[in-house]
């Protein structure tokens, strides 16, 4: 079922991003495995109405978190929060600011960043009850080891191949992503995923390869409520794969207005997500009519664009919306096409994809990180 990926030279990533189709399918057969187990560890901490849902990871793996929240909530009936890894670290106390449990849901590629290890530690230390549901690619990392034994916690180990040896992540971050919509009970009809992801892959090349023969220097990303997270994983994309030769910009379709608009340039290519929630679609059809405006219609792709007229003249790419398909859902087609575009800039620099930093300026797997020890203040 993989897509038709067609590329100048070979590369992990490549493989990686037309392999997500056939992931998703082995995806949700782990989940179904693991099902029992998730259903009694989310039942047992969603038991009292006060238990926080928190989402967390680092880079790619926070922008899962902020990706789902909004549908993970909606199907709940409760607030989902989504705080990266990064923040609990450095400020703990700006988390657990109350007594009420928090079920926390780790995404990790690996497991071995620090702070991946770290937030979990810290979380259990001062939240007065932590259940903790750990969705990562490596059985062997650290953070799965730590809590596969540990009470009050689930482990769910995602087929290997999801486990993306290229530099950035691709097929971990939709597989991840699929595997918490299913562990928290969302209908995805996920055969039907896959055929439409099949469908994106087809052609994802050339329509790639045609934003990065214009050759910018910025490429920015738009995308309104959950997308605006997946606007941010495009852009961490850019910036990876390009080794920052192509700076990756993100921001809100409203958002962008108030200063940040004040990047565009004639360098300058806009991306802009086009929802599939039909209030949110509106924003997101007005900034591109207005980025049509300013950079012209060679210069403006909106993903999920069928009529391009209607856009001011502006580029579609279009990926298939069934009607009433959570814009989580729909996210994971989408982010094929900010894969493939940063992958096709990368190579039309010269570079490598699977490891843009030889040098080690960055790593796959974030190091240098000095974990202090936290010492909480004393109440008074």
């Amino acid at each position: 079922m993989s897509g038709s990926v067609r590329w100048s030279g070979d590369s992990r990533t490549a493989r990686e991003i037309g392999q997500q189709p056939d992931t998703w399918i082995r995806v949700a057969d782990v989940v179904r495995r693991a099902r029992p187990e998730i259903e009694a560890l989310v039942g047992a901490a969603l038991s009292g109405a006060g238990a926080r849902i928190v989402l967390t990871g680092a880079g790619t793996s926070a922008f899962i978190g902020e990706v789902v929240a909004r549908d993970l909530a909606n199907h709940l009936g409760r607030p989902v929060e989504a705080i990266a890894t990064t923040e609990i670290v450095a400020d703990p106390r700006a988390v657990v600011v109350d007594d009420r449990p928090i079920l926390l849901v780790s995404f990790a590629r690996s497991g071995n960043s620090p702070e991946s290890v770290a937030a979990a530690e810290l979380l259990h230390r001062l939240a007065p009850g932590l259940w903790h549901l750990v969705l990562t690619c490596d059985p062997w990392g650290r953070l799965a080891r730590q809590w596969s034994d540990a009470e009050n916690a689930v482990v769910v180990a995602l087929p290997d191949e999801v486990n993306d040896r290229g530099f950035a992540m691709t097929s971990s971050f939709t597989g991840m992503a699929l595997a918490a919509l299913l562990a928290f009970g969302l209908d995805v009809d996920v055969e039907a995923l896959a055929r439409a992801g099949t469908e994106v892959l087809d052609g994802a090349a050339d329509r790639a390869s045609a934003i990065a023969g214009a050759k910018p220097a910025r490429l920015v990303f738009l995308g309104s409520g959950p997308l605006r997270g997946l606007a941010r994983e495009a852009a961490l994309k850019c910036l990876e794969l390009t080794r920052g030769e192509v700076v990756g910009i993100a921001d809100s379709a409203l958002g962008f207005r108030h200063g940040p608009k004040s990047v565009l340039d004639d360098r300058t290519i806009a991306v802009v997500f086009r929802s599939v929630d039909p209030h949110a679609r509106k924003y997101d059809e007005d900034i591109a009519r207005e980025l049509v405006r300013s950079l012209g219609e060679e210069r403006v792709v909106v993903v999920g664009g069928d009529d391009g007229a209607k856009l001011g003249g502006a580029r579609c790419w279009p990926v298939p919306s069934p009607p009433g398909v959570p814009v989580a859902v729909w996210a994971l087609l989408a982010v094929i096409a900010a894969q493939s575009t940063a992958l096709a800039c990368s190579l039309a620099l010269g570079l490598t994809p699977d490891n843009p930093f030889p040098g080690g300026e960055v790593n796959r797997v974030v190091r240098g990180v000095v974990i202090h020890e936290f010492d909480p203040p004393e109440v008074s």
